[in-house]
């Protein structure tokens, strides 16, 4: 008698189905971090007292060409008991009037100065020539627009990318009804105040990597996200536009980029007392880096598994 046949007859005489075929058994911890891995993105796993840490190392902007499974991770997250993700800005409609009335005041030098005034004559040498071929006037142009827009034109790292993890993962997880939890929210005066306070000549450095990245050539795009795929993530980081990422706003920021380092252990610190599988999506620079969050999660004595960092 064939299957179909025998759940016909039980339901025709009371028989429960659950009798006849069990349910699926429920993921264990270890198939969910299984089915993460296989979607090809780098993370680490931290075993704790009540279940495990999925950290999941993302850059932004991945090439279309980078052969990683993106429908992996959603399965994984679906199976989570919770997900967390990076800092959320809180815009309000205020937040976007000032932005509006003073919008010169972040894409344009202060008080009609121009960049030689800040640069080094071999700096803006560089600019200059940079410019020329470009044909682009960067002279009073702010150096934090003109650092993202020499990588956005020049590499073209933002165009014909796949999905982020970010994105994967919070989709997979609004799906699945997984808990979200945001590393932060930040409020958007303070994210504005921050940037509007900070001088010219704390993005010089920014500009100046961004520069060293152009003039490397659109190679290190795909390069980066080869080197993301085969976990090598010294390699991820020393990218040359990675660099230039992580030297730019808010990253570089004395205050802001200390508060998000600081706001991710303080977030992965925390769910080591949650029961079951906690998968957090962090930026790789964030985890990777010295003095990062993996450096600073090992100084706790945490057992920390996956790719080599450093």
């Amino acid at each position: 008698m064939t299957l179909h046949k025998l759940i016909v007859l039980a339901a025709l005489i009371g028989v429960p189905q659950g009798i006849m075929a069990q349910d699926s058994p429920a993921p264990t911890e270890n198939s969910i971090v299984v089915t993460a891995q296989r979607s090809g993105a780098p993370m680490w796993t931290i075993d704790t007292p009540t279940g495990t840490i999925i950290l999941v190392g993302e850059i932004r902007a991945i090439p279309k060409t980078t052969p990683w499974q993106p429908d992996r991770l959603k399965d994984a997250t679906a199976q989570a008991s919770r997900v967390i993700l990076g800092a959320r800005p809180k815009i309000s409609p205020g937040d976007v009037l000032r932005l509006m009335f003073s919008g010169s005041k972040f894409t344009k030098l202060p008080d009609k100065t121009v960049a030689s005034e800040y640069l080094t004559p071999a700096q803006w040498a560089r600019l200059s020539a940079l410019g020329t071929a470009h044909e682009e006037d960067y002279a009073r142009q702010s150096f934090l627009l003109t650092s993202f827009q020499m990588l956005r034109k020049e590499l073209r790292f933002n165009r014909d990318t796949a999905d982020d993890a970010s994105d994967v993962v919070k989709e997979a997880a609004e799906d699945a009804k997984v808990t979200i939890t945001r590393a932060a929210t930040l409020r958007g005066e303070d994210i504005i105040d921050n940037l509007a306070d900070a001088p010219p000549t704390a993005h010089i450095a920014c500009l100046t990597a961004a520069m060293d990245a152009v003039e490397v050539g659109p190679d290190i795009v795909e390069q980066r996200g080869a080197d993301w795929r085969r976990y090598d993530i010294p390699a991820v980081m020393a990218n040359p536009l990675e660099t230039a990422l992580g030297q730019c706003w808010p990253w570089a920021d004395e205050t802001l980029g200390s508060e998000l380092r600081t706001i991710w252990v303080d977030q992965i610190t925390a769910a080591q007392t949650e029961p079951g599988v906690t998968l957090a999506v962090v930026p790789l620079r964030v985890l990777a880096e010295t003095d990062g969050v993996l450096d600073r999660l090992s100084a706790q004595g945490l057992d920390i598994a996956g790719p080599a960092w450093k």
